[in-house]
């Protein structure tokens, strides 16, 4: 009996290390059985999908389940654990606990309201101990195992021989072989692990199995049984898909980190995944034949773990290469989503029989979506294949396997896109023209008219009662007869005559006043309806276009129950604004709004949601959310719900569904016109990157690929300690990276989140160097906290950078693409016009400093000059300056004079010095 554990994802893991990230996995224990995951580095949201057995031999034992965060030189650090006794899955009805969350306890009892995260577990008993079964879960248990259960459990195992009929002589050597040569056998499989040869070695001395016979009707038996078996699983295949689909899904499953395949089909995505991994298709089978396959077996495809997951099992020999001989590959398949639309598996390929092939597994991710709607109305698919390696144990030839693989992969899959091309015509995505303006052709916006708006706005108790109060008084004015006057009525004023018909004309009074703030606030609303939607963007640079499609669960604030929504987009200081909708918690929009060209491209795209309650100014929010085009691919917003924040939107769950998309329309120049303009403000030659310098730089910090890199500098970081790393500069980012002794620390700061940028003369802290101060802007920034020396009590983080090899060329930088993009244009006019009037009072004074100096030669020889205006130039005598040294010498009075014009003309050179430094500190 099998206790299966198969370890998913986790979430929310606390940062243990300092640059805010962990470097989790996890370990397993039950009785004296241990088994580890993989390390996935920095990353707070790890997901593993691996699975382990135990074999359970009491239930009173108890799973011990433990994420731990790696640390090279230190112990490793303890995250949470979990404990499971496996009496409590043994109980279930279906010997299984299903797949769910866990929260993640801390080790110690005083703890217990630490946040240790959640991870995602899978934990059931298998009873069936089948050759496929087993090599499910061949990555933590030994083949020798594996073997001796099936031939003391199993009464049949298929083989290349045929079947013989068993004797008890045959298996009693059997059994006394597999007692006496365990010790022989780990003895062998340490000697290959320490020489580092065959590291197969283990397995292949193990896999040798004992010859197991049973009687002819068994084995008739047993393969017809096969056979049935097969054929009605193939036939139920889609049915099995249809299960899984039932079952809750993963919202999305992140490709793994080479991409081998990413291709448009003109195939709908389920007949895709039809025709690659169906038992009826013939598309395996013919790409075993060109590339030289044998023996391939494709295994049933199976349900287990209660139903959770879809599993199938396939065997084949791989056709020698050059390098290495034939090898015998077994790939497990397995569905980790089938949602009808997308289709994601893992296939985890293990060839033992290659050099330290028991060291590794390779990872390769199918993962099929939607594509775009072709011209033709057809649905397209996008097949994107992904791998990984999984090395099981550390080896110094790790780096040699990688690339070895490396090169097999992708000459394997060059082979797979061409026979599949020749299946299903491969889309070009030229041909389908933009995916935008397909997109923004299909919204249409629901015109409403002005009488159907009013009808629906004012349809509410307050105006019906209204109406009828009103009906029913203005009635009884043509059926009463006119009263007597009398106590302070006169002509023309007709004053209540009791108490209650005060009250009345109060209530009236009221309903009146009520009815009409009504019929003023919709009257101004289609005053000021005219939204930016149909607005075409002007000039050439970064367009920007944002389709507001619908809102859903928008808070409530009127007290009938709904809101009159209307949102607002502000990018780069421009802001769009939509159409208000009356009453309406779930409005839907449809409508498009461009922003016009940008010669930067934007970071930061603002949309608020306002209740129209009156002029704009008093208009109550609804909500608020961001999006970071840095941070985010722009290829993955165009169909996106972004939720909203604030506490009505959180409160309601309120989202709004956008459709974003940014277009370049200059083209490959936008780089080179970017540069030449920071080269003016920098007053150096700027170099274009190359390609691969500008992907790598994007890879480094996970920005998009219209990022580029413009500069970097060598620095030091200041914190408690100074930490040497490098700047990088971007049109939108300044980014950090150090790699010391592999404690590595990265961030990046927005240009807008910037808010002032000062310099402190040099000081023995920052080694001699001025030290370059980066103020950020209040709450802005925190995901880049951990590089930060310090926090003032606004929330600014403050950032310290010093000792940089060229300091005026960074400072220059600095500056100028920070002006570029956080400063408004009415701070950027301030600062050329102080600059500006800078300029002129420093001609002005060295204009005046050079008719100082004249003056005092012409007073040398005893004259005295006027200005043309009549007025005094300044003269020796009526300048203050500050004595740095003086000294009293005694001279011949034969050059007295001269000496006295030199000392005249060496007095105006220290005051234009000292002059000239004045206004460089001013």
């Amino acid at each position: 009996m099998k206790l299966l554990v198969r370890v998913i994802e986790a979430r929310n893991i606390p940062a243990m290390d300092p640059n805010g990230f962990s470097d989790p996995y996890v370990k397993l224990s039950l009785g004296k059985q241990k088994f580890k995951s993989k390390v996935v580095k920095k990353c707070l949201n790890p997901s593993w999908c691996e699975e382990f057995a135990f074999k359970v031999d009491d239930l009173k034992e108890e799973l011990i389940i433990s994420v731990l965060d790696e640390d090279k030189y230190f112990n490793d650090d303890f995250v949470g654990q979990i404990k499971f006794p496996v009496s409590q899955v043994f109980d279930t009805n279906d010997k299984s606990l299903g797949t769910a969350w866990y929260t993640l306890q801390p080790k110690q009892k005083k703890g217990k309201n630490k946040d240790c995260g959640q991870i995602l577990l899978t934990i059931s008993f298998s009873q069936g101990n089948t050759l496929a079964d087993l090599q499910s879960v061949g990555d933590h248990v030994s083949l020798s195992k594996k073997l001796s259960d099936v031939v003391s459990e199993s009464p049949s195992l298929s083989s290349n021989g045929p079947l013989r009929s068993s004797s008890p002589l045959r298996s009693d050597e059997a059994a006394s072989s597999k007692e006496e040569k365990p010790h022989a056998q780990t003895f062998a499989g340490r000697i290959a692990q320490i020489f580092n040869k065959n590291g197969d070695a283990v397995s292949t001395t193990n896999s040798k199995a004992p010859d197991v016979t049973v009687p002819p009707e068994t084995a008739s038996t047993a393969a017809s049984e096969n056979a049935q078996e097969e054929q009605s699983t193939s036939g139920n295949f889609q049915e099995l898909l249809k299960s899984i689909e039932a079952r809750e899904q993963p919202s999305e499953v992140p490709n793994l980190s080479g991409v081998v395949v990413d291709q448009l089909y003109a195939i709908a995505p389920h007949e895709l995944n039809l025709l690659l991994f169906s038992p009826d298709s013939a598309f395996f089978k013919s790409l075993a034949d060109i590339q030289g396959s044998t023996e391939l077996r494709v295994g049933p495809w199976k349900l287990e773990n209660g139903g959770e997951s879809l599993k199938r099992v396939v065997s084949f020999i791989k056709a020698a290469s050059r390098l290495i001989k034939a090898l015998k590959t077994t790939e497990e398949q397995t569905y980790l989503k089938a949602d009808g639309k997308s289709f994601s598996l893992l296939c985890i390929v293990s060839t033992p029989d290659a050099p330290y092939g028991s060291m590794f597994k390779v990872e390769v991710l199918y993962s099929i979506t939607p594509g775009p709607e072709l011209p033709s109305g057809e649905q397209s698919s996008r097949l994107v294949v992904s791998w990984r390696m999984n090395f099981l144990q550390s080896t110094m030839m790790k780096g040699m396997i990688e690339n070895g693989a490396r090169q097999g992969i992708k000459e394997s899959f060059d082979q797979y896109a061409n026979l599949l091309s020749q299946n299903v015509k491969p889309v070009d995505v030229k041909d389908l023209g933009s995916e935008k303006e397909q997109i923004l052709a299909s919204i249409e916006v629901e015109h409403q008219s002005d009488w159907k708006l009013a009808f629906q706005y004012f349809t509410n108790f307050t105006v019906i009662s209204t109406f009828f109060i009103g009906l029913y008084v203005f009635v009884h004015v043509l059926l009463a007869m006119p009263s007597t006057i009398q106590g302070l009525e006169f002509v023309g004023l007709d004053l209540p005559d009791s108490i209650g018909e005060l009250i009345v004309c109060g209530v009236l009074v009221l309903q009146g006043k009520r009815v009409l703030e009504l019929i003023s606030l919709f009257m101004r609303a289609r005053v000021q309806k005219g939204s930016d939607h149909g607005i075409k963007a002007q000039g050439d640079g970064w367009l920007l276009t944002v389709a507001l499609i619908e809102g859903n669960n928008l808070a409530a604030v009127d007290t009938s129950g709904f809101s009159d929504p209307y949102v607002v987009f502000t990018c780069n200081g421009k802001t769009r604004t939509s159409s208000i909708k009356f009453q309406k918690s779930s409005p839907k929009w449809n409508e498009i709004f461009e922003f016009d060209a940008m010669d930067d491209p934007p970071s930061v795209l603002d949309v608020e949601v306002f209740d129209f309650d009156g002029p704009f100014s008093e208009a109550t929010s609804l909500g608020h959310a961001e999006i970071n085009f840095v941070k985010t691919n722009i290829s993955d917003l165009s169909d996106v719900m972004v939720p909203l924040q604030g506490k009505l939107a959180q409160a309601c769950q309120s989202k709004l569904h956008l459709r974003v998309f940014l277009n370049n329309t200059k083209g490959s120049n936008v780089v080179k016109d970017y540069l030449s303009k920071m080269e003016k403000e920098v007053g150096k030659k700027i170099k274009v990157r190359s390609p691969q310098t500008n992907s790598a730089f994007q890879k480094l910090f996970g920005l998009p690929p219209e990022e580029f890199l413009i500069n970097d500098f060598a620095c030091h970081l200041k914190r408690k300690m100074p930490l040497q790393g490098r700047l990088f500069l971007s049109a939108r980012i300044i980014g950090f990276h150090s790699d010391l002794f592999g404690h590595k620390t990265k961030f990046f700061l927005l240009w807008e989140d910037i808010e002032d940028i000062q310099v402190e003369s040099p000081t023995l802290a920052s080694m001699g160097s001025p030290n370059v101060i980066m103020t950020l802007k209040p709450g802005r920034g925190f995901d880049a906290r951990h590089g930060a020396k310090t926090q003032d009590e606004e929330g600014r983080l403050k950032f310290h950078f010093h000792s940089f090899v060229s300091f005026n060329v960074a400072h220059r930088t600095f500056m100028a693409l920070w002006k570029a993009r956080a400063l408004s244009p009415e701070q950027k006019v301030q600062i050329v016009e102080a600059e500006a009037e800078a300029k002129n009072l420093q001609m002005a004074e060295e204009d005046s400093i050079g008719s100082d100096f004249q003056a005092a030669d012409d007073d040398s020889e005893g004259k005295s000059l006027q200005s043309e205006e009549g007025g005094s130039f300044v003269g020796m005598e009526d300048m203050n300056m500050s004595i740095v040294y003086s000294s009293v010498l005694s001279v011949p009075v034969s050059i007295s004079s001269a000496l006295k014009l030199s000392l005249s003309h060496l007095s105006l050179y220290t005051y234009n010095i000292y002059f000239r430094r004045f206004n460089l500190l001013v």
